[in-house]
């Protein structure tokens, strides 16, 4: 199992990727939240040599697939052939109200989204003509001067980050990799996401070896006081996820769907402050690995053993003997 962290800010890109590579990460990866996720990446494509460099994940629909190609192509180019790119699709009120992009059906749109820039690299790479015309996407204009400079490392690899089993099974047939969602239990990766990705992967004629399942786990390890401080936060997070609607199958799989309305309106009469305290120790147990540092890699092994290739930690205490011990 391989095992990434995950790049802050763009000012301390440079010196945290270089760390991580002595520290024995198998990759450093961005999330698009309040910042960019690729600028990161050409930062730590400068200051690594065989690290991966990644994007879990970059939001799909807020660019088009011509944006995303032409960037990923310089970001394979730069780093050696060391990026893997991860899409997600955000949610509707995000996607229309915050950056102002038409929704359609997101597994179909993120199918085509894949499609449409793997055209663009083959156009490039290949000499194929761009001819890409979809329900979402029309890509069918690429005179010479705009074709950028080839390189021998190819196209990067693509995750695609899901939840419900539609953009599951698509990713399986589409991508070359799986991101879980952070809002996601052992139980609901072994239930649900497996089944469904090798459904995909069955569609396609292939089998699940080969295809990557990355995760991304709450942590709460290290003293007494970091870990109730880091139980705290982990609490605040999944309220928050499980407010959310769209992740309702989540906890619908393990009966606590009445819980998830409860939270939704909650949230929606501003009560933020209430929520955290309707996370008990079972369903905090069910999202993140507690216990002290020793335990950590009997308790990871056991929640991943068999179904995730790739794993990351969701903490705000870095624990640098972690990945030697995991190792």
């Amino acid at each position: 199992m391989q095992i990434d962290t995950t790049l802050g800010g763009l000012e301390s890109s440079l010196g945290a990727a270089a760390a991580a590579e002595a520290a024995g990460y198998d990759g450093v990866f961005t999330g698009e939240l309040n910042n960019d996720p690729f600028l990161p990446l050409v930062l730590a494509a400068g200051a690594t040599e065989r690290i991966d460099i990644g994007t879990s994940i970059a939001v799909a629909f807020s660019r088009s697939p011509m944006a995303v190609a032409y960037t990923a192509y310089d970001l394979q180019r730069f780093s050696g052939g060391r990026l893997v790119l991860g899409l997600g699709s955000q949610v509707k009120a995000h996607i229309t109200r915050r950056f102002s992009m038409p929704w359609a059906r997101p597994a179909a749109q993120m199918r085509e989204f894949v499609q449409a820039m793997r055209a663009a690299w083959r156009c490039w790479s290949d000499g194929e003509p761009l001819a890409f015309e979809g329900e979402f996407y029309h890509h069918t204009l690429m005179p010479p001067t705009f074709i950028p400079s080839r390189h021998e490392f190819g196209p990067p690899p693509v995750y695609v980050a899901g939840v419900g089993d539609g953009m599951t099974r698509m990713a399986g047939e589409v991508a070359d990799g799986f991101i879980c969602h952070a809002f996601t239990t052992e139980r609901w990766i072994r239930e649900r996401t497996i089944p469904a990705l090798a459904e995909g992967r069955r569609r396609l004629g292939k089998p699940m070896e080969g295809f990557t399942v990355k995760a991304a786990i709450f942590l709460a390890t290290g003293t007494d006081a970091e870990i109730e401080a880091e139980v705290a936060t982990i609490r605040s997070h999944i309220a928050f996820y499980a407010s959310t609607p769209a992740y309702r199958s989540v906890l619908a799989l393990h009966g606590w769907g009445d819980l998830g309305q409860d939270l939704t309106q909650l949230s929606k009469e501003g009560r933020w402050s209430e929520m955290e305290g309707l996370i008990d120790d079972e369903m905090l147990h069910a999202f993140a690995v507690v216990a002290p540092l020793e335990e950590i890699p009997e308790r990871v092994g056991k929640r991943c053993a068999g179904v995730v290739d790739r794993v990351s930690f969701i903490s705000r205490v870095h624990h640098p003997v972690l990945v030697g011990m995991l190792k």
